[in-house]
């Protein structure tokens, strides 16, 4: 043993839980806290960062409403936009006066998002499995599948809800152009984020490493088992987060039907501002959305947080 070491404390580098020092010994800029864990909304600094997190978030959170408070023009956005008994109303609907409840409009929103969500994952992973294909057969459809991503990728979704909604129907094929617009609405999500969800299912199948394949082909497995029980797992395992961050847009592009005309949240809160002037259901249609997507979102760091601190407990072991 090197008498140079003997004795001498561990490299910090290799210990697991010991945060990385800088020079003076405190710790590097940008480096996480000594439980491996990210960077905390309140901080992780004990009860005086937390304190000093607090008030700085009120001093910013009032100075935004006396702000907003102060504006020349607050008083006619208060009423225009946040007026209490027009976001009730709005809310609740009334078909008698001409418009629609936004509350229950919200609904649509949710079913096309849940439709569409699972057929995109199995439209989106057929797409990427045969553009990750080497089979001489599947050629063309590897041909196709670039010009299907390239095409749907590159087009504005709202266009292409707006060909699908008006062009399908005015085909005049039987069964197939007498659908709800809502369907319609939910093809052209379909069509459109499983072009950019194939491209997540690409990322996670390239990183799985090669070595996984070789290994699961010499215990025996065909390519197929080799694809279902070792590549996919893994793949799926290392894309949950980016796929979720597409799942969050996709419930927010919902709104984006209501130009085909099905009653969904935002064109339910359009008909009431359109009929009684207050544009209040607007910011009610926000809120809704906003409770739908926030738990996705924070649902999202978290398993962020959970791989992060999974894979460094792997690093360090």
């Amino acid at each position: 043993m090197d008498d140079s070491t003997h004795g001498q404390p561990a490299d910090p580098l290799l210990v697991p839980g010991t945060p990385m020092m800088g020079v003076g010994g405190g710790q590097i800029p940008g480096s996480f806290a000594s439980t491996g864990r990210g960077p905390r909304l309140l901080g992780g600094g004990g009860r005086g960062a937390t304190a000093i997190s607090t008030v700085s978030t009120l001093v910013v959170l009032g100075a935004l409403v006396a702000i907003f408070l102060l504006a020349p023009g607050s008083a006619e956005v208060r009423h225009t936009f946040f007026d209490p008994r027009d976001m009730w109303q709005s809310f609740i609907g009334n078909p008698k006066k001409g418009y629609y409840s936004v509350g229950a409009a919200i609904w649509l929103n949710i079913r096309m998002f849940l439709v569409a969500e699972v057929l995109i994952l199995v439209l989106a992973l057929v797409l990427a499995l045969i553009r990750q294909s080497v089979s001489p057969v599947l050629f063309p459809l590897r041909v196709l599948g670039v010009i299907y991503v390239d095409i749907f990728r590159g087009i504005p979704l709202l266009l292409v809800i707006l060909a699908i909604g008006f062009g399908v129907p005015a085909l005049g094929l039987p069964f197939v152009s007498h659908q709800a617009l809502a369907v319609y609405g939910v093809v052209a999500l379909v069509l459109s984020y499983s072009a950019y969800v194939s491209e997540v299912y690409r990322a996670g199948l390239n990183s799985v490493h090669q070595s996984q394949v070789a290994a699961a082909r010499s215990l025996g497995l065909s390519q197929w088992s080799a694809l279902r029980y070792v590549i996919l797992p893994q793949a799926v395992r290392n894309i949950i987060p980016p796929l979720l961050n597409d799942f969050i847009s996709l419930q927010k592009d919902t709104a984006l039907v209501g130009v085909l005309g099905a009653i969904e949240a935002n064109n339910a809160a359009q008909i009431y501002g359109s009929t009684v002037f207050n544009y209040s259901s607007f910011t009610v249609a926000a809120i809704l959305f906003l409770i739908l997507t926030i738990p996705l979102a924070r649902f999202t760091d978290h398993l962020i947080s959970r791989d992060r601190r999974r894979r460094l407990a792997g690093a360090l072991s």
